[in-house]
């Protein structure tokens, strides 16, 4: 996820969306994460699974395509468990800076949402 620097927050050099598309992406997924994450987990430091509702996965896959393709250290992959659909995101180790800005935008949206 791109973080926007109008927020304060970094951006790493990698990222290649431009800096006036990042707010809109960075609302996008916050949409998408209040509305359709129901739990997290973090495996390891390098990957986040985000638990999806089942009607989610079309929006999940947009964003994930769309953000794998200015932000190419990001891995996206959809697992099925026998509850849920499974978001896998993962980076390089160089990049679990990102990735936990990443998981706490997702846990702000999901504490607004309870």
């Amino acid at each position: 996820m791109t973080i926007s620097p109008a927020q304060g927050d970094w951006v790493p050099d990698a990222c290649t969306l431009p800096t006036v598309e990042q707010p809109i992406r960075v609302a996008e997924f916050d949409r998408f994460f209040a509305e359709s994450v129901h739990n997290t987990t973090r495996p390891a430091p390098t990957r986040l699974d985000l638990f999806l509702d089942t009607d989610a996965e079309t929006v999940g896959r947009d964003l994930a395509s769309r953000e794998s393709n200015c932000c190419s250290f990001f891995t996206f992959d959809f697992d099925t468990t026998d509850a849920d659909l499974v978001m896998q995101v993962g980076v390089p180790a160089a990049y679990v800076e990102v990735l936990d800005a990443f998981a706490a935008r997702v846990e702000a949206a999901n504490g607004a949402r309870r």
